[in-house]
């Protein structure tokens, strides 16, 4: 073809990345890799290996180490050893090791680029201007939190030896998003990637031991399932942070339940795409292409539920067909494509069984007319219609190229079908009115929400879902806690046994009998008998009977939720009137003191001063919370482009509360009040062996304009009762604090919906100190960050 000729037709011609230095990489190692481990590449301790391959080609790649859990030992080990000097170098010290990282990573940008295209099968384009320099950038900003640890996080310190496990998608990219925060506030890393796509967290490992990095600081274990397992189950592993399908999040959660160990999970999505009436249609139809066909629909929170308004609908999806049909899919070095090949057959294979699943179930299946490169595996752009709220192909994720689209009339009904998925990882909405706009961001039901943008991402900002997917945040001040521990539950010792005392049978005298009062339950603003219409005794230290609670069960927690769940209206009230109402409830508990202070020392047997000093501090505690109702803001975060991202606290929703034995009005005071304070409702149980401090406690509530279903108080054992919250699907949040069987059994249970468990494994906690039982540790624990990017200008 002539110069003219193109111009006529504008088609592409190929434009091939160079690979040599790549190869060359290869070829220097002989397409061989060990582990990293205490700064040198091993084999593994079994000497066995398996096979990596290049998607576009199916060509072997390289043979890699299969890591077994004597590989884990080693690699844990060494972090341990390296941690404690790690840690006490200054926050100035670890910040130039971190910017030494990011200008690494800069110096070799092409080189680690292409690598990760041919081992993942990305284009070239999506990797060299997207995920290395956004990795570079992650160590850049976290080299600045490093700088300012001491002055920012005076009262925390680094939890210790991080498991990191990380996905296929975007290797580089999260190992950036995970090693980097972990490494800037004092911990130490033994990550393990996925066996499709280890090479270039190998190559960081040699790059960074150049750039100076102390050995064992970061070690790094490849193979399969059975490697992450056996870094999952590791003793002397302190946190993990996973990335990957919901399915295996469960199992993490599940086999970490009641080991102490500090989890975030980042799991799967099937993120909606809402495009109003009065969106710009073509800025739309690119937000789809940017959504859904990036890295091959690879994306955790990929754009691949469309909810398009009736009204434009056949205009929009003509456009977007019109626009599928210039894609291009070919070799992912080819700078000139659009798509690259799906990382593996067996990522292809469930991609195509489940958009057939679709079909079969009525879908109208419609590809993009274009040719695909002869073998590796590569699939077309594609686009379901007329599908079902209920079909496969709109509640699982099928990660992959594969958008679905239905259509709404409202903006309640866009919300309905948005919320409708077990998933809350992202979500995007598309209108020129940005009243309508933010009005359905704050609805959604996602840890992120891009107005008139999709997949945009930065080290400031944080990144996290709900629901199932996932909990905990990466990126920014909030995902910086998430690699922290408060220093005042250091040195937590063990909680010593509060049994319920035994009952001394006695005589009575010719005295008149009180009058028994058998106490309620209190549920929805009413109190209520028990279920089962069981009651249970409160006996003194010294074995007298000093009143009966109702013995909850299973079917009033089933009840508390759902007068909590009634109760939703709590979370859109002002800060400033939930401020009032904990201010209320103070002043009449206060005007109680000596009642309460007396119920306190006939249940527990210490002295009036003592229990008085209880019941004023959880006044104090009341007026604390009352206090930050209407000052536990969000923040700003400032990207590197023209827009902001706002980082708002929003409630958990319907949380369930085990209380501790000890301090039974301080105790509960100090659970309930956090979380209420910033918008949730909570179904509590009292203090086992000294319940009646929470039933007096409610006759306060009915007083103090509290709005019915905020509070509920189900007496019962903690250990029963913890069990029906933490399995409950319509419970968001469990806070437990007891034994640490209490502990094992809520985090164990809660893989049912993947609940957030906020717990003290058997630690006793000193409830009057500020330092351990209020304030932000506990508010940042009853909420969850939405991040909501709004881009502006022309």
């Amino acid at each position: 073809m002539t110069v003219a000729q193109y111009f006529d037709s504008m088609s592409y011609g190929p434009a091939p990345e160079g690979d040599a230095e790549a190869r060359a990489w290869l070829k220097r190692h002989e397409s061989r890799f060990g582990h990293f481990i205490d700064g040198a590449f091993r084999p593994s301790a079994s000497g066995k290996t398996f096979p990596t391959f290049e998607p576009a080609t199916g060509h072997e790649l390289a043979m890699l180490a299969a890591g077994t859990k004597d590989d884990i030992d080693l690699a844990v080990a060494a972090a341990r050893k390296a941690q404690g000097a790690w840690s006490k170098l200054s926050g100035h010290q670890r910040a130039r090791h971190l910017y030494a990282l990011a200008r690494m990573i800069q110096r070799h940008a092409r080189l680690i680029a292409v690598i990760e295209t041919i081992d993942n099968g990305k284009p070239i384009r999506e990797t060299r201007d997207i995920d290395i320099p956004l990795a570079a950038r992650h160590f850049y900003h976290h080299a600045g939190w490093a700088q300012i640890q001491d002055t920012e996080f005076a009262d925390y310190q680094p939890i210790g030896v991080i498991g990191q496990i990380i996905p296929w998608n975007f290797p580089f990219l999260m190992l950036a998003w995970k090693v980097a925060p972990a490494l800037a506030l004092g911990n130490t890393v033994v990550l393990k990637p996925a066996e499709f796509t280890s090479l270039t967290a190998l190559l960081f490992a040699e790059l960074a031991a150049a750039a100076g990095l102390p050995a064992g600081v970061i070690n790094i274990v490849t193979g399969e399932g059975e490697t992450g397992a056996a870094l999952v189950d590791h003793l002397g592993v302190d946190k993990i942070a996973f990335t990957g399908s919901t399915e295996v999040g469960r199992i993490i959660r599940e086999k970490t339940a009641g080991s102490g160990k500090s989890l975030t999970l980042e799991l799967g999505g099937k993120s909606p795409f809402i495009v109003f009436d009065d969106a710009d249609l073509d800025g739309a139809v690119e937000g789809v292409v940017d959504a859904i066909w990036f890295n091959q629909g690879q994306v955790c929170c990929a754009g691949s539920r469309i909810l398009v308004q009736e009204g434009i609908a056949e205009k929009f999806l003509s456009r977007l067909k019109r626009r599928m049909a210039t894609l291009r899919v070919g070799p992912p070095l080819d700078k000139c494509i659009d798509m690259g090949a799906i990382v593996a057959p067996v990522q292809l294979q469930r991609i195509e069984k489940l958009v057939a699943q679709g079909v079969a179930e009525g879908a109208e299946l419609h590809q993009a007319p274009i040719d695909l490169p002869s073998g590796g595996c590569f699939y077309r752009p594609t686009l379901l219609t007329n599908v079902q709220p209920t079909s496969i192909v709109a509640t699982e994720e099928i990660f992959g190229p594969v958008a679905i689209t239905m259509t709404f009339r409202t903006p309640e009904e866009a919300i309905q079908l948005a919320n409708h998925a077990r998933y809350g990882l992202a979500a995007s909405v598309w209108s020129e009115t940005i009243g309508l706009a933010l009005h359905v961001a704050a609805k959604l039901q996602a840890g992120v929400v891009w107005v008139n943008a999709t997949n945009l991402f930065d080290a400031s900002a944080g990144f996290g879902g709900k629901k199932e997917s996932g909990f905990g945040r990466e990126g920014g001040r909030e995902g910086v806690y998430e690699y922290l521990k408060p220093k005042a539950w250091a040195a937590l010792k063990p909680r010593p046994d509060v049994s319920v005392p035994e009952a001394k049978l006695a005589a009575g005298d010719f005295a008149m009998a009180t009058i028994d009062r058998t106490v309620k339950l209190y549920i929805g603003g009413k109190q209520a008998r028990p279920d089962g219409n069981y009651e249970r005794p409160v006996i003194s230290p010294k074995g007298k009977l000093i009143g009966e609670v109702g013995e909850g069960n299973r079917k009033d927690i089933r009840n508390a939720v759902a007068a909590a769940q009634s109760a939703s209206g709590w979370g859109g009230a002002t800060a400033h009137n939930r401020a009032q109402i904990l201010y209320y409830i103070a002043e009449n508990l206060a005007s109680r003191e000596t009642e309460f202070a007396a119920r306190i020392a006939a249940q527990t047997g210490r002295s009036m001063v003592s229990a008085e000093a209880e019941v004023q501090a959880s006044v104090s505690r009341l007026f604390t919370y009352g206090a930050w109702a209407d000052k536990y803001e969000g923040l700003v975060h400032q990207p590197p482009l023209r827009g902001v991202a706002l980082a708002l606290p929003e409630p958990q929703g319907v949380v369930g509360i085990v209380c501790p034995p000890e301090a039974p009005l301080l105790g509960l005071i100090s659970l309930v009040a956090p979380l209420i304070a910033v918008g949730n409702r909570v179904v509590a149980v009292p203090s086992e062996p000294y319940p009646l401090s929470a039933t007096d406690f409610y006759t306060v509530l009915e007083t103090s304009d509290v709005p019915a279903g905020v509070v509920n108080i189900v007496t019962g054992g903690s250990l029963e009762l913890g069990k029906a919250l933490a399995s409950h699907m319509d419970v968001d949040a469990v806070w437990a604090f007891g034994s640490t069987a209490l502990s094992a059994t809520v985090e164990k249970l809660s893989v049912g919906n993947l609940k957030r468990v906020f717990t003290d494994y058997g630690k006793a906690i000193d409830w009057f100190d500020p330092k351990q039982a209020e304030g932000p540790l506990f508010l940042r624990r009853a909420t969850d960050i939405k991040n909501v990017w709004i881009p502006y200008g022309e």
